[in-house]
């Protein structure tokens, strides 16, 4: 997942990859891996080798565009903003999804595993299209709505970077 952060002021982009315990997270070129252990609601538990932290965060509810959190971690208190650039595009354009071409787009570089539906296929939005392996994990990207596969512009194994255009939906 490809997102914008906000904090102290700055923006950061920021690539999310989720696995049963770990969080991979490339910040601004940075790669972080994490074990992530949920303690309750909004606490969690950071090990990253010999280093183990403790996490608190809180959503806010003034956020606009996006989501606000305020997180605490080491004894400091962060606010962060996050903007899903997803959700921003369908907020400002949400008839596109509709009437126009939709596009899966790469998150991050990485090697087509499979691909499940060929072009002139009908699918439903939420349909699994290609899965993506990066990272050893592997991320099914699935049709953001209903209609025609238009193109598939992957075969499997081939190697992809961050912002190839994978496939259309019309």
């Amino acid at each position: 997942m490809k997102l914008r952060a906000e904090l102290a002021g700055k923006d950061h982009e920021v690539i999310l990859r989720r696995g049963d315990a770990t969080v991979v997270a490339f910040v601004e070129g940075r790669n972080y891996e994490v074990e992530l252990r949920e303690l309750a609601r909004g606490q969690y538990l950071l090990v990253s080798g010999a280093n183990i932290y403790k996490c608190r965060v809180e959503q806010k509810r003034d956020a606009a565009a996006g989501e606000s959190f305020e997180v605490s971690l080491g004894g400091h208190s962060y606010d962060v903003n996050i903007v899903d650039p997803k959700r921003l595009r369908s907020g400002q354009s949400s008839a596109a999804h509709h009437t126009g071409a939709a596009e899966l787009v790469s998150p991050m570089p990485g090697k087509i595993v499979r691909v499940l539906v060929a072009a002139g296929a009908n699918v439903e939005a939420g349909t699994g299209i290609i899965v993506v392996e990066a990272m050893k994990m592997q991320n099914e990207m699935k049709a953001p709505k209903g209609g025609v596969v238009v193109s598939i512009n992957a075969a499997e194994g081939a190697t992809v970077n961050a912002g190839d255009v994978l496939a259309v939906i019309e």
